[in-house]
């Protein structure tokens, strides 16, 4: 670990704080590489840390009694992890997981955000609305998990995994996405490969290849638009696309 020197890298929230704000943060970060399925929060453990992702992307996961997972929520550069269970309370009351590893993650211990929320009235409003847009994303995600199918919310899964890696080619294996999806492997191929006899993707053995974007935007359902939107509004300086397409 390091000590962060400068955070106006490539978090969205970091990036809108006013610059002497951005300076005064500083000493607050840890610079800290997350791996790929390292857990960051669990359910009913304490929160020691809020975290602000400059690439890459995680998980939030909401996890039965039986073992069973699903994705409620996507994050990555555009917000921060852990700043619901920091404001509400101690605990986290869900799972999150690294999806996509990231060589630069911007740290803050717990008391010292209680801090900053107490006595920045400008890092305390951009927290506020930041976990307004992140339950409504929830909100949108279950909307999506009861009404739309399987390679609608696939694609839209895709759309936003694509925008926080920003490359084309990303690792992607059909037991995470059976798990963030709530669906089974064989469900994940049928779809997978439709996508890819369409021309839109290449998938094979847990590597995949977005071919044709616009593509994937009219394949998604009209959730992506929704939280892309709610998220870019939440501050000036953002990291996602400006515009999605809504699907035709």
């Amino acid at each position: 670990m390091e000590q962060a020197t400068d955070v106006s890298t490539t978090n969205c929230l970091l990036d809108a704080l006013p610059e002497a704000e951005r300076l005064r943060l500083e000493s607050a970060f840890e610079i800290v590489p997350l791996d790929r399925r390292e857990e960051l929060l669990a359910g009913g453990v304490p929160t020691r840390h809020v975290y602000f992702p400059a690439h890459g992307f995680c998980s939030l996961v909401s996890v039965l009694r039986d073992g069973r997972m699903v994705e409620v929520a996507t994050i990555g550069r555009e917000g921060a992890i852990g700043t619901n269970a920091a404001t509400d309370g101690r605990h986290a009351s869900t799972l999150v997981v690294v999806q996509a590893p990231m060589t630069i993650c911007y740290r803050m211990p717990m008391t010292r955000f209680h801090e900053e929320v107490r006595t920045s009235r400008a890092f305390a409003d951009l927290v506020a609305r930041y976990n307004d847009a992140l339950v409504g994303t929830i909100v949108q995600s279950a909307t999506c998990n009861a009404v739309h199918g399987v390679e609608k919310r696939l694609a839209r899964w895709l759309l936003m995994a694509h925008d926080r890696v920003a490359h084309d080619r990303f690792l992607l294996t059909q037991e995470s996405v059976a798990m963030m999806l709530g669906v089974t492997r064989p469900t994940v191929t049928v779809v997978a490969r439709g996508l890819q006899a369409d021309g839109i993707i290449t998938y094979h053995r847990g590597r995949l290849l977005i071919h044709d974007r616009p593509a994937l935007e009219r394949a998604a359902c009209e959730c992506y638009g929704v939280m892309t939107t709610a998220l870019r509004a939440v501050a000036d300086v953002t990291c996602l696309p400006n515009d999605p397409q809504p699907p035709e």
